[in-house]
């Protein structure tokens, strides 16, 4: 695994992975979206998905209950593996929820894995949620969504163990700054 490196961006909902996610994206890194997966298996399940996500929350929650808390970052691990033998030295873990992800991910990528957690005030996160055009949430959805991910998800871990942190309280510009320092500094 020398010289590759591998970024996984955590945080709750509404503090700005997808932005920073993107930005990385626009840059021409790829990303293994864990999403992604749970869409995938959604599908050929012939399960729908609903707008307001309770559908995907719901067999997130359900697949890792019957087919084990790793069966998504199985499949990541997989696709990861994918992009490092087609050559990919750098690239994007975008949506590690758990704790046991993040466990199996560092024993699977112990020298080339750089966690980076984007947080942001909680009221100014939960303002944005609400006025985001996709999948907004009032205030109830929200603290139910965040109680869900981190009692059921185990989300709380990964931000917490992360190697780096971007307070998002700002713009998009001081986000973006601050990555680029990080990436600088880690030799992305």
């Amino acid at each position: 695994m020398d010289n590759i490196k591998i970024l996984a961006i955590v945080g709750m909902s509404g503090s700005g992975k997808s932005v920073a996610v993107d930005y990385l994206t626009d840059k021409g890194y790829p990303k293994v979206y864990f999403g992604g997966m749970i869409y995938k298996e959604m599908a050929k399940r012939g399960i729908p998905r609903t707008e307001d996500g309770e559908s995907e929350k719901k067999f997130r929650e359900t697949i890792r209950e019957t087919e084990g808390k790793d069966w998504v970052v199985r499949q990541a691990i997989a696709e990861a593996k994918d992009l490092i033998n087609a050559g990919q030295k750098r690239f994007i873990l975008d949506g590690v929820y758990s704790w046991t992800e993040y466990k199996i991910l560092k024993r699977e990528f112990p020298t080339c894995l750089t966690f980076i957690s984007i947080v942001v005030d909680k009221k100014l996160r939960y303002d944005r949620v609400a006025m985001r055009p996709e999948r907004p949430f009032d205030i109830t959805a929200i603290r139910e969504r965040d109680r869900s991910e981190i009692e059921n998800l185990e989300k709380g871990g990964p931000i917490a163990a992360a190697d780096y942190y971007i307070l998002n309280n700002g713009t998009v510009a001081d986000m973006t700054t601050r990555l680029d320092e990080i990436l600088k500094e880690i030799k992305f």
